[in-house]
């Protein structure tokens, strides 16, 4: 990026964009019904861009001020908790795999929407002290992969055609 400046104000506009898909998706009634906390991931649109666009440290600050904001909004100290394990989880794999040069940005994608469950199983076994909530991990494992094939797709989208703007 140009300057500190330009860098403050366009992460400012993505975590604005980040949390109105959160907001949007808030809105949106279940995917399926029968299986709570099932969503497609909206805001890891901005993020799959920040990453292929910027970098790991644009994304990850992104995230996290999306996270904050939503949780405060409409959260409580659980949610931030296991959102955040999730987003930790995610951004790091899809980081390390983006740096490999050998997964598409769908395949990215994928890999972060079913790491994010997995994240938050993984906080859900030390905060409720039960691992029988790994057993839900099959039913989100297909979840986080249909969501991560619809984000890296919005994800490829949003990166062709902006891929002329200079930022």
């Amino acid at each position: 990026m140009k300057n500190t400046t330009q860098r403050l104000a366009f992460l400012g506009v993505f975590s604005a964009f980040a949390i109105i898909l959160s907001f949007v998706e808030s809105l949106l009634p279940p995917i399926w019904s029968a299986v709570p906390g099932i969503k497609m991931g909206l805001p890891n649109i901005i993020i799959i861009f920040l990453l292929y666009r910027f970098s790991i440290k644009e994304a990850a600050t992104v995230s996290f001020i999306r996270l904050l904001t939503v949780v405060l909004l409409f959260g409580n100290a659980m949610t931030f908790l296991y959102s955040l394990s999730g987003a930790v989880l995610s951004l790091t794999v899809m980081w390390l795999l983006k740096k490999t040069n050998h997964f598409s940005v769908v395949g990215v994608s994928i890999s972060g929407g079913v790491c994010h469950n997995l994240g938050q199983i993984i906080a859900a076994v030390f905060l409720l002290g039960t691992k029988e909530i790994g057993f839900y991990m099959p039913v989100l494992t297909v979840s986080g992969t249909v969501a991560g094939i619809f984000v890296g797709f919005c994800g490829i989208i949003l990166l062709k055609y902006t891929a002329e703007f200079k930022f």
